[in-house]
């Protein structure tokens, strides 16, 4: 049987991102309904520190789906030619167990992480939201960027980043391509002070936003720590935020920016609203006033990888595309 071989460029071309922020809406829809396993994410270090091996399973109910990402972070990859970020997402099929799909891992989860992004926004920002603030200058946000423009109608961006030349960067080559005010800023709080949603997309190991810089009524998607060891929100924008998030259980178990607040006794786990997927299906309230602050808080699922990919093989299929090559050989 014949297996797809998917690259970037394909991946761009069969998952553009109004289609994947519908595909992630449905997914986080799965997840509360519990058609889906999904343990928490493992990973092995290099012994001299310099990499990281990670993998993250899962299962659909649904389309009969298993299989998982593993990637690669290597964080001295910054100033080189490579992605500090790669790897593949491997598509089974769970009858007989058949490998459907290999796929670029890094064009899958720059897409789908800012199109949960956007399927959380869409919840929980004011319907009026027309001021972004992004911290980070990176591929995320580019991505964020447009999910944010997919949904509300931006009128002004500005942009934050410890690296000022990539933040400069970022702001003349969006500006040009999206035709509205993006600047770029000296500090975080000139970026976010105003702001009607803010997306954290740092690699950062502590705080950069902090609460007594939030305006009453924003949005955050905080998306850029997703494992222990990174933080981007200091304890009182926590506190100060009606939180959700993607999975409670890698809420508890993975996001710093959760953990430390909790372990300083500042929340406790009932400072959790919902899921995403639970105010999707009705068990959790969404945005109650014009005034609150939420937060949506990322981890990143591989159930968000294994939807994205089989969108992305369904449509290969479809259309006859990409790389089809003799994998799983049958036995006679």
């Amino acid at each position: 049987m014949k297996a797809l071989f998917a690259g970037h460029d394909l991946v761009e071309s069969l998952l553009p991102l109004d289609e994947c922020i519908l595909v992630m809406r449905d997914t986080f829809s799965m997840l509360a309904r519990g058609e889906a396993i999904l343990p928490l994410r493992g990973g092995l270090r290099e012994p001299d520190g310099k990499g990281v091996l990670a993998w993250m399973p899962a299962y659909l109910d649904k389309e009969r789906l298993i299989g998982g990402k593993f990637i690669t972070v290597f964080g001295g990859n910054r100033n080189t030619r490579f992605e500090s970020h790669q790897g593949a997402v491997l598509l089974f099929e769970s009858e007989s167990g058949r490998l459907l799909a290999i796929l670029d891992a890094g064009s899958i989860t720059a897409i789908r992480t800012a199109a949960c992004s956007a399927v959380a926004t869409d919840l929980l920002a004011a319907a009026d939201s027309s001021d972004l603030a992004i911290l980070g200058s990176g591929t995320q946000a580019y991505m964020h960027l447009r999910s944010m423009r997919a949904i509300r109608n931006i009128k002004r961006v500005r942009v934050w980043s410890r690296n000022t030349e990539h933040a400069r960067n970022f702001a003349s080559r969006a500006s040009r391509e999206s035709e509205i005010p993006i600047e770029h800023v000296s500090s975080v709080a000139e970026a976010v002070t105003g702001a009607h949603i803010i997306c954290t997309v740092t690699s950062s190991t502590s705080p950069v936003l902090l609460g007594r810089w939030l305006t009453p009524g924003a949005h955050i998607n905080a998306v850029g720590a997703s494992v222990p060891g990174f933080r981007e929100l200091d304890s009182e924008a926590v506190a100060k935020s009606k939180l959700y998030t993607d999975r409670r259980e890698s809420l508890f178990n993975e996001a710093d920016d959760f953990r430390i607040p909790r372990s300083e006794g500042v929340i406790q786990d009932s400072h959790l609203v919902g899921e995403i997927g639970e105010v999707l299906t009705g068990k959790a309230p969404a945005r109650q006033s014009k005034s609150e602050i939420t937060l949506f808080k990322s981890l990143g699922l591989a159930v968000e990888d294994l939807a994205a990919a089989y969108r992305v093989y369904t449509k290969a299929k479809l259309k006859k595309q990409g790389v089809w090559m003799e994998f799983n050989k049958e036995r006679v």
